[in-house]
C-alpha cells in the first residue's frame, strides 16, 4: 500500500497532549487502537511535515474519475 493507494477504511484521529508531557495522536479502525507518543519537538517536525503536505497537495491538480 503506497501513498496514493485509496482505501474504503474509516478511521477516527485524534491529536493531544498525555499526562506524560508527550504528545499523542490516537488512531482508531475497525476496531484497532494505534497510539502514536511523541515528544514536543518530534510533533512539531510532523507539524511541518503535514503543512508542506498541505501545500504541496493545494497545488496538484485532481485527475478526473471517470
Amino acid at each position: 500500500m503506497g501513498i496514493n493507494d485509496e482505501r474504503d477504511i474509516e478511521a477516527n484521529l485524534q491529536i493531544g497532549p498525555t499526562d506524560q508531557g508527550m504528545v499523542r495522536l490516537f488512531v482508531l479502525a475497525d476496531g484497532i487502537e494505534i497510539p502514536m507518543d511523541f515528544s514536543p519537538d518530534e510533533a512539531r517536525e510532523i507539524a511541518e511535515e503535514i503543512r508542506a503536505a498541505a501545500d504541496g497537495a493545494a497545488k496538484v491538480k485532481p485527475k478526473s474519475r471517470r
